[in-house]
């Protein structure tokens, strides 16, 4: 097909320009605007002026990420919560009804032991059991019933039902844990996307009867690299192209050219189109360090793609020309100064929500703070506001923000969850939860926020009024410490624990 031929002219083209290990793009393009201006407090926020009544309909978004979907579904072919915080720019947490009083525990899996493995990390060996940071399950509607899809620390991908947590699937193994979200492919393909600290990012066919891999990619397969090769983030999958950082501290971008054979059984023929470095050298100058590693999961806002990283860089690539054989430029570049493992959030005004961890303490992140609203139109002083979280160290924040209403919700580490006005900055209510090392990301449907912490339990809140402290309305003493992202999904939510199991609670 000529499009597959493009494309093959494409790769051909950058495996060219790969010389003595410079990487695709211009490396010169890195040092771009790493100047940066103190941020501005207070500053408030422009907001979209309604189209009149009698105003034309607007013609269809043609971009990669329409911003009316903000807060809505990945999409109508598959219903479900499909990856890490539900969509393109990390804004969707599920459907409900949700349990507004005390739910029944339904079922934990597995029913007894734990999914533990040992792993190594930073040169040394350790068990790690359950389910992490991010970790939060894939529920979606396949073949008549829900499935509840995750990775875990026993080195494996399950396959649950919904309604009795028992296997619809064999396990799918993998050779490391699985710290990540799994993606399951938006447009209908039977296939499920995930990364395993293996060294690879998988691409996994689910229509013959056992999990299938089908193409993996290495974190080996481009140059350069730093840090390491696990793959945490959950990609994301639009127009049949597979967007996705890892801890290679490489952004990568691969078209899928997903079909079906002749046995009616899924296909995929994937080509590595675009990759370049997370970092520039002003980045590596101003951190004093290497692990610059993509920990996220990336975010797209009409035709931009942003992620940060552990060095602090935020930036924004312009994905317009890509689909014409135009290769990706960047766009937007700011430095919160610490590590940024947060996956970026965009609102429908295309404003950015930035999470970022207080380690080094250094002069940078003291000045720019740990809670950041971003304006990437403005690229040479982008902070709208931010707020600071610098009481200890390590301080700041590990879990990606929720957007309700007009507040965003943060939690630190240390265990505060703060509401704070999106318009100005303003902290309207703060709360803590016990534990310590609260790294789970705050999730809101049908005005009610469930938040868990490292002492195990489950917290429930009514958010309706965004200028009142919340309400509880319940907590449930699971056991374990709660750092994986809870899916919510009719009537029922499913998240796992450093004990070693995944729980379903349920509204009955």
């Amino acid at each position: 097909m000529p499009r597959v031929g493009l494309f093959r002219l494409i790769v051909a083209g950058m495996l060219a320009l790969i010389v003595g290990g410079i990487a695709t793009t211009a490396y010169a393009l890195r040092n771009a605007g790493s100047k940066q201006t103190a941020p501005r407090a207070g500053v408030k926020a422009t907001r979209a002026v309604a189209a009149p009544a009698s105003a034309s309909p607007s013609p269809p978004f043609a971009g990669w990420s329409d911003p009316a979907l903000v807060g809505k579904p990945y999409g109508t072919k598959v219903q479900g919560l499909l990856t890490f915080r539900g969509n393109p720019t990390r804004t969707y947490y599920g459907q409900g009804p949700v349990p507004r009083t005390t739910p029944v525990h339904k079922w934990q899996f597995p029913q007894s032991g734990g999914m533990c493995s040992m792993s190594t990390d930073k040169g040394k060996t350790t068990e790690w059991c359950g389910n992490g940071w991010t970790g939060q399950p894939a529920v979606f509607e396949r073949d008549g019933r829900t499935w509840v899809v995750f990775g875990a620390y026993d080195r494996s991908i399950h396959f649950l039902d919904a309604a009795t947590g028992e296997r619809i699937m064999p396990d799918f193994k993998t050779g490391d844990i699985i710290k990540g979200s799994v993606t399951v492919d938006p447009d209908g393909f039977p296939l499920l996307y995930s990364g395993s600290r293996d060294n690879y990012y998988r691409v996994i066919a689910l229509d013959r009867g056992t999990p299938t891999e089908l193409w993996k990619l290495s974190a080996d397969a481009v140059k350069p690299t730093l840090w390491n090769d696990d793959w945490d983030g959950a990609g994301l999958i639009i127009d049949d192209y597979l967007l996705e950082g890892g801890e290679n501290s490489q952004f990568h971008i691969v078209k899928l050219n997903r079909g079906y054979g002749p046995d009616g059984k899924v296909t995929v023929n994937p080509q590595l189109v675009f990759h370049t470095p997370g970092w520039d050298d002003q980045l590596l100058k101003d951190f004093g360090d290497t692990n610059v590693s993509i920990e996220n999961s990336v975010a797209v806002y009409k035709d931009t793609v942003y992620f940060a990283n552990s060095g602090g860089l935020v930036q924004g690539w312009d994905l317009s020309g890509l689909k014409q054989g135009r290769m990706p430029t960047r766009t937007f570049r700011f430095w919160t100064g610490d590590d940024t493992d947060a996956s970026v959030v965009v609102d429908s005004d295309g404003f950015l929500y930035v999470g970022s961890e207080f380690e080094k303490g250094n002069a940078r992140s003291r000045e720019v703070g740990q809670m950041l609203k971003l304006d990437p139109s403005k690229p040479d002083n982008p902070v709208v506001w931010s707020v600071k979280d610098q009481g200890s160290k390590p301080a700041g924040i590990w879990g990606t923000p929720a957007l309700f209403k007009d507040i965003v919700v943060y939690d630190t580490t240390g265990g505060d969850v703060l509401g704070i006005d999106r318009a100005t900055g303003e902290v309207r209510w703060r709360f803590h939860v016990p534990g310590g090392e609260t790294w789970q990301s705050p999730v809101i449907v049908d005005d009610t926020l469930f938040i868990g912490d490292c002492a195990g339990t489950m917290h429930a809140y009514d958010v309706a009024n965004t200028h009142a402290d919340p309400r509880p309305l319940w907590e449930l003493k699971i056991g374990g410490c709660i750092e994986s992202t809870p899916a919510v999904w009719k009537g029922a939510m499913y998240f796992g624990t450093r004990a070693g199991a995944v729980h379903a609670l349920s509204t009955s």
